[in-house]
């Protein structure tokens, strides 16, 4: 197939590039300046330099294509999540960009639309285990508003008649990811605390396997699709797992009261407890997850960066940032 990618040069962008070149797609992708546009080839794919809000150059970069896929979003430092203006752009990217992106693949022809969500969209589910049919609820934040919204282009590309496709993205780690990075330099700072019990499930997904979901997404039905690892497990799990395989010590236990002093709204959905099910993905396509679980995720993130004893390396450089847990959909 021809594919464009908006967004290929962001965390879930290149690890979907290098699928779908891999298994021989002809993919073409939105690439930006110099810098970005030299990291599109080196990823097999064709840059296009091309304003995604621009509908008519938005149309003759993507005419041909059978496919389409948006996977654009832009955060910020997450230390500033109680600043409105650093979910502004990514706000605009789900929903006026998505709309401005469906118009143009409509008016191309093109067949297949996919669309980047997150499964923080999903009400507090308790132990249960959340389907694509469990309620959603925006929790009064901007940003899920907007994630919602931004689903309904999806849906409008099927109503006329493509095959609009929504995966909801669970939270991404891995070797290639900032965050993942920034992360771990903060836990072997111990100062990732745990915030109260910490006994909601939170659920993941390994990036390279996010991307070969994507890649999956070409040939299955209409429709919304969870993309998350098989073994959720508790955030107070998910802490000890990092901080285990990268050798940082115990971290610090806060009260559950400072969890909205410190990341204001964005506490209203890390907080819930989300056992996110890839069930139905599973049974319309050959994709599974390599990675089940962050229990052995995490050793492979560690491996992969070389962690050892002492301080924190790398890419043969000490690791620096503060910056807590980055959903790094990118």
């Amino acid at each position: 197939m021809r594919v464009f990618v908006a967004g290929g040069t962001g965390v879930l962008g290149r690890a979907s590039i290098r699928a779908l070149v891999e298994a021989g797609h002809r993919v073409r992708s939105s690439a930006r300046g110099k810098e970005k546009t030299a990291l599109v080839r080196t990823l097999g794919a064709e840059p296009a330099d091309v304003d995604l809000f621009d509908p008519a150059a938005l149309r003759r970069a993507i005419a041909g294509s059978d496919a389409v896929l948006r996977l654009t979003t832009k955060f910020g430092p997450m230390l500033k999540l109680r600043d409105p203006r650093t979910w502004t752009e990514t706000m605009r990217l789900r929903t006026a960009g998505a709309r401005v992106l469906v118009d143009a693949a409509m008016a191309e022809g093109v067949g297949v639309y996919v669309h980047e969500s997150v499964s923080f969209v999903y009400a507090d589910g308790g132990p249960a285990w959340l389907s694509e049919d469990s309620p959603i609820d925006d929790g009064s934040v901007a940003i899920l508003r907007a994630t919602i919204e931004g689903e309904q282009e999806a849906a409008r590309f099927t109503q006329a008649g493509g095959r609009g496709i929504v995966l909801r993205f669970a939270a991404f780690y891995g070797a290639d990811v900032p965050s993942t990075r920034e992360t771990i330099t903060l836990a072997r700072r111990r100062m990732l605390p745990r915030i109260g019990a910490a006994s909601n499930y939170f659920t993941s997904i390994y990036v390279p396997d996010a991307g070969r979901a994507v890649l999956a997404a070409l040939g299955i039905p209409a429709g919304i699709y969870n993309v998350c690892d098989d073994e959720p497990v508790s955030f107070a799990d998910y802490i000890h797992t990092l901080t285990k395989a990268v050798g940082a010590p115990r971290p610090f236990r806060l009260p559950p009261i400072l969890g909205k002093w410190m990341f204001g709204d964005v506490w209203k959905y890390l907080s819930r407890s989300q056992r996110v099910s890839n069930v139905r993905l599973k049974e319309v396509s050959n994709w599974k997850p390599t990675i089940k679980s962050v229990t052995e995720g995490w050793p492979v993130v560690a491996a992969e960066l070389g962690l050892g004893k002492g301080k924190l390396q790398l890419n043969g450089r000490p690791a620096e940032g503060s910056v807590f847990i980055n959903k790094g959909v990118t």
